[in-house]
């Protein structure tokens, strides 16, 4: 379900301007449900009593202008990246998320067993993400068949290529768009360059942060989680009818300054079956990059979000964490998980950032996990690895499988929210349990693919790349028979297709582990009969689950083989 509503108390945030206009403004908040679907879904009438049931496509409407919107965040003229929202460009511009549009939420418990172990999982998930939110549609999706509500929202803060905002009275005029659009009913935003310092996210910008922007789009961003979580308070009130009325993501007769929405809107929506359908005190809050950042200040602000009972933060942006407040209750007190990419891990800045807020929560009495995911860039938690493999692959050098990378993130992230959930809710989590959080902590960080430092953060670097690359298909299928043969468990898809890689590596050696509980914390909370937790005794001279960095991650030579030399150990 797409809904975009106006706000209680529409405001400004920060004095920053644009044109001797206020930059950011809250004036509504956009936003996708993604929730399990009713058995039946796609089949029959659909919501919107048409006879086809319609599904979003990944690049959102209007296509053409957000495909602009990304060629203008990436730098690109729009004779190059037009042909993206072509229909008949080969590109993923019509590519369809598998998602039914309205459907029904699941009146039914999930089975006892997922999808991957025999069992069914529920796959449908209602709605497309509005633009920017797209490339997180896989994991905005995969969630709710495991009985998870998804809310996917889009900030309209600047950090996005571009984004429609509809207004409520169309009196009101633009404060940052031409007068083409103040008549139109809509504004638009873009993504915000820092002024004299427009690469501020490089890890080479010597410049540094922008930290008054940034503080400032966090600001709005905590604002819009407010107000979106009041809106789902009311659908899960009875009052669904409310927000339907007024909501402004439509595109149809009576709206046609509207933009960004689907014909279809909220028509259709059994608001009835969503009375008291999920749960509004265990709230998880996620974020990747800049969302993660996000996700650090809410899990802070304890009194503010007071729902909110624990975080995962995909591959952090350490620079815009905000300093901790003066308050000593202003800190991470609730159960944290973290999941770099390996291209993130070897950016030391970054790294340093994110293991002093490890430390921060575990000094307040939370159980923390932080573990990278081998092979993967900082794009491996998003769409765009699966839609563009061989750009991920031969320009940013990934490894791991882009399916698989995806798989670890949210198998490791239901094996953590199974933890520490209640048992009435964790009970019905059917997430394939690989053991994920019971991998080794690491004594010292690896550093064997480090890249060269202008590319820290960005890539990763394959040793002996092209001997690697131009190894034989007969060579490759040998060595999956030998594993096979050997009884080494080798990832697999739902259908039992192998996720082959650049680097293939077995099931239990595809992570590393930073930081862990030890076992005094995890029977401190209670969980110390599931056997997980640091190790103290042997590889953690400092007793607190923590690998100690050096700020030099990536420089030694040695520790780690080669992709090449592993090859050569499996014959």
């Amino acid at each position: 379900m797409d809904i975009e509503v106006p706000t209680r108390d529409p405001r400004t945030f920060s004095e920053i301007k644009r044109e001797r206009k206020h930059l950011l403004e809250l004036e509504t908040v956009l936003f996708t449900v993604y929730y399990p679907s009713s058995l039946g879904s796609r089949h029959g009438m659909a919501p919107d009593r048409d006879k086809t049931w319609s599904r979003a496509t990944w690049v959102s409407r209007p296509r053409i202008e957000v495909v602009k919107g990304y060629g203008k965040f990436s730098g690109l003229p729009d004779w190059a990246i037009i042909p993206f929202a072509d229909r008949k460009g080969m590109t993923t511009a019509f590519t369809k998320i598998p998602a039914w549009r309205n459907a029904k939420i699941a009146g039914h418990w999930p089975s006892d067993q997922n999808s991957r172990e025999g069992g069914y999982s529920i796959k449908n998930k209602a709605g497309k993400p509005p633009p920017g939110e797209t490339a997180y549609s896989s994991i905005c999706g995969e969630f709710p068949s495991y009985g998870f509500v998804v809310v996917a929202i889009e900030h309209r803060d600047g950090s996005g290529p571009r984004t429609f905002i509809n207004r409520p009275n169309t009196d009101v005029k633009d404060s940052r768009n031409p007068s083409s659009d103040q008549d139109q009913g809509f504004s638009r935003m873009d993504y915000v360059f820092p002024k004299d310092n427009a690469y501020d996210t490089s890890p080479a910008n010597e410049k540094g942060l922008d930290r008054d922007l940034r503080a400032a789009q966090i600001k709005l961003r905590l604002a819009e989680i407010e107000e979106v979580y009041h809106v789902m308070t009311l659908i899960h009130a009875g009052r669904g009818d409310e927000v339907s009325t007024v909501n402004l993501c439509c595109e149809s007769s009576s709206s046609p300054t509207n933009r960004g929405g689907s014909s279809c809107g909220l028509i259709g929506v059994d608001w009835s079956s969503w009375t008291s359908r999920f749960h509004l005190e265990q709230v998880t809050m996620l974020g990747h990059s800049f969302g993660a950042a996000t996700t650090v200040e809410v899990l802070r602000f304890h009194d503010r979000f007071k729902y909110v009972r624990q975080g995962i933060i995909y591959d952090i942006w350490g620079a815009a964490i905000q300093p901790p407040a003066d308050d000593p209750k202003h800190r991470i007190n609730t159960p944290l998980l973290g999941i770099n990419s390996e291209a993130f891990m070897y950016w030391p800045d970054n790294f340093e950032c994110l293991m002093k807020l490890c430390k921060e929560a575990k000094e307040h009495d939370a159980i923390v996990w932080l573990m990278t995911v081998r092979g993967s860039i900082h794009i491996s938690q998003s769409d765009f690895s699966i839609l563009y493999p061989p750009i991920a692959s031969l320009v940013l050098k990934m490894t791991v499988n882009p399916r698989r990378a995806l798989d670890l993130n949210i198998n490791a992230s239901l094996e953590f929210l199974k933890l520490v959930m209640p048992k009435r809710i964790s009970a019905m989590n059917r997430g394939t349990d690989e053991g994920l959080l019971d991998v080794e902590k690491l004594e010292k960080i690896p550093s064997r693919r480090r890249p060269a430092e202008e590319w820290t953060g960005y890539r990763l670097r394959i040793p002996h790349e092209f001997a690697v690359r131009l190894m034989p298909w007969w060579v490759w299928r040998r060595i999956a028979k030998k594993k096979r043969a050997e009884g080494k468990i080798i990832p697999r898809d739902p259908k039992g297709k192998v996720l082959t890689g650049l680097q293939d590596l077995e099931r239990g050696d595809e992570i590393w582990m930073q930081v862990a509980p030890t076992k005094e914390e995890l029977e401190k909370h209670g969980l110390g009969h599931i056997g997980l937790g640091a190790d103290t005794s042997d590889n953690d001279e400092n007793g607190d689950g923590m690998v100690e960095p050096s700020g030099n991650e990536g420089k030694a030579k040695g520790d780690t083989p080669t992709i090449e030399q592993g090859y050569m150990e499996r014959g």
